[in-house]
């Protein structure tokens, strides 16, 4: 999984909690509950991050999630019309989410934690499926590989040795 992690202090992020899970381990003495947060960060023009935090308390659990996804920002390549450049499918686990390019006007058709994603990096205009597992965050996780995976024009055209408008065609 090739992923260019960006810089996040020069970025104003906005998060989003995707879940708040209670996790009890059983102890020799009853049982130790925790609680994880999954946290998505973005700043709405192309920059994401996802961090899972854990903690005994929510807050905590919270705020240790978007330092995390603070650490692990990926930048988005999106097009002139604030979509993705072509169609892909992230895979993580067993989670799979087909990512399909849509014409300016469509808006976000996505489930729940494919659209917080989409929304943070700045996605306007942008078709999802989750196909496989719906576990909360191995959907997020497949889509944030997917969107990082996705490459620009020029990127494409320069690698063949040829022009943008031949690519394109």
């Amino acid at each position: 999984m090739k992923r260019t992690i960006v810089d996040a202090s020069q970025f104003e992020m906005e998060d989003k909690v995707v879940t708040i899970k209670r996790v009890t381990k059983v102890v020799k003495g009853g049982s130790n509950s925790r609680f994880t947060a999954l946290v998505v960060v973005g700043d709405k023009n192309g920059h994401v991050g996802v961090g899972l935090g854990k903690a005994k308390e929510v807050p905590e659990a919270i705020r240790k999630g978007k330092e995390d996804a603070m650490k692990h920002i990926i930048e988005i390549a999106l097009d002139e019309n604030r979509s993705i450049a072509h169609d892909y499918i992230g895979q993580y686990g067993s989670s799979n989410v087909l990512l399909k390019r849509a014409p300016e006007g469509t808006g976000i058709i996505a489930g729940g934690p494919a659209r917080i994603v989409c929304e943070l990096a700045g996605i306007n205009n942008i078709r999802t499926k989750s196909l496989g597992s719906n576990n909360k965050q191995n959907v997020v996780l497949a889509t944030l590989t997917g969107l990082s995976e996705i490459k620009r024009p020029e990127e494409v055209a320069s690698k063949r040795g040829k022009s943008v408008a031949e690519v394109q065609a």
